[in-house]
């Protein structure tokens, strides 16, 4: 059977658009539907505007240190506006680059929603398309929480647009995206409560990192209520009133209520259930291949709710093009993937947590290198932060499995350990590496 496309692609976010390009590089003739701005999450909502947040807030850090350092300095002023604009300018920038990215590798785009018809048919607004393979990329949408008075808090799609810097700003959950925003909005001067119902930040990171930069960020003056949750909001002419319960039973008046307890898979309007894909757990099941339950349309990314990381889509979307149309027969591995938290200071993490690790190889078998201490930069200034670094290896094997830092330019630093970790190196090959001295990084070839 004669299709209009070998590949259609549904969603032009990253993943998206790397499986496209890859499977153009292959000769498929590929299209792409995508109904909003092209880059997906990261770049118009996500990773890249909120990077660039992060770098803004570093300054007020920067120029509370700079006369410890020698340097003199006077009025200062933050202008919210004028940083939003600036990020918001670069966010239409790249948005350009995907589109010419798109143009350079002959991939067709159509502007809409492509709803399935069947396993080989997308209605696009109308026009029926055909494809031999369909590969469903859509990402996620912030969830909000079942609260009474909910509507009036805005998520974190919103956070590039607010008009004016909240004074007084709260955030709902522990997770990275709630924590991020709350250190940034806490170091540009907002008055920041972050309500979490567990006792710590950041479930699902290794302990330590957890209490380390909860700490940290509790003695920079951003205030977190554990164990505890919002049992209301309500609008009145002096803000938004809440009501907590748990751990802090208390009334918060906030000018600004951020959702951030959780994301779920876009998945609204595809029309799955017409070709038979299967939903599990809110997700798209897909095997180690990203294949659904249909053997011609798969999924990557954050739809499928496995690892929710623009280049964990990344690489699964050039690897399902790889084995569909570069006869690579290639998987994307989720094992040792690293992460970071962009907060102020950053958290980073690669392999395996304690826990985790003492649970896969036994409570014996495991090792901890644990060292806290504060970094050179801190020895001249009045602020006195010190800096958390961690290696887990199992004793039978001498391995490392996994490494965890919280520290300045802690993603840098995990970012070439995952390299080594990944290749199954022993804590023998990092006690034999030189240190870079002096740096933070060489107490991770030091620890004895």
């Amino acid at each position: 059977m004669s299709y209009d496309y070998d590949l259609f692609v549904i969603g032009g976010g990253s993943g998206g658009i790397a499986a496209a390009r890859r499977a153009t590089e292959y000769g498929a003739k590929v299209g792409l539907a995508e109904f909003d701005r092209l880059g997906g999450t990261c770049v118009n909502r996500g990773c890249i505007p909120k990077k660039l947040m992060v770098y803004a807030s570093h300054f007020s850090h920067w120029l509370e240190d700079a006369p410890d350092y020698g340097w003199s300095v006077g009025d200062t002023s933050f202008d919210w506006q004028k940083l939003t604009k600036a990020v918001n300018g670069e966010v239409d920038r790249l948005n350009g680059v995907y589109q010419r990215m798109l143009d350079k590798a002959n991939v067709s785009l159509y502007e809409g929603y492509a709803q399935f018809v069947d396993t080989h048919t997308l209605d696009i607004d109308g026009e029926k398309i055909t494809a031999d393979k369909i590969l469903i990329a859509v990402g996620g949408i912030p969830e909000k929480a079942n609260i009474p008075g909910i509507e009036h808090a805005i998520v974190s799609d919103d956070m590039f647009t607010l008009p004016t810097q909240p004074k007084r700003f709260v955030v709902l959950g522990g997770g990275y995206i709630g924590v991020e925003f709350a250190c940034i909005l806490n170091a540009l001067g907002s008055q920041v409560t972050q309500i979490i119902r567990r006792p710590y930040i950041l479930r699902g990171f290794d302990h330590d990192i957890r209490e380390h930069l909860q700490g940290t960020l509790t003695d920079q003056g951003l205030q977190v209520l554990d164990e505890t949750e919002i049992a209301s909001i309500e609008k009145t002419q002096d803000g938004l009133k809440l009501a907590t319960k748990g751990n802090h039973e208390e009334t918060i008046t906030a000018d600004t209520v951020l959702a951030a307890t959780g994301r779920i898979p876009r998945l609204e309007k595809l029309g799955l259930d017409k070709a038979g894909v299967e939903v599990k757990n809110g997700a798209i099941a897909v095997n180690d291949y990203s294949c659904t339950t249909v053997p011609n349309i798969f999924a990557v990314g954050d739809c499928t709710d496995r690892i929710n990381l623009t280049p964990v889509a990344i690489q699964e979307g050039r690897a399902v093009a790889d084995t569909e149309f570069g006869d690579k027969n290639r998987i994307m591995s989720h094992e040792n993937v690293p992460a970071a938290v962009f907060t102020s200071p950053e958290a980073a993490t690669v392999g395996f947590s304690e826990a985790e690790a003492r649970k896969q190889y036994g409570e014996d078998a495991i090792k901890i290198y644990r060292a806290r201490f504060g970094s050179t930069y801190f020895s001249l200034t009045q602020r006195k932060e010190k800096v958390m670094l961690k290696l887990v290896v199992d004793q039978n094997s001498d391995r490392v499995l996994g490494a965890h830092m919280v520290g300045e330019a802690a993603g840098e630093i995990m970012q070439g350990l995952a390299i080594p970790i990944k290749m199954g190196a022993t804590k023998a090959d990092f006690d034999a590496t030189v240190a870079i001295h002096p740096s933070v990084a060489e107490e991770f070839v030091t620890m004895r």
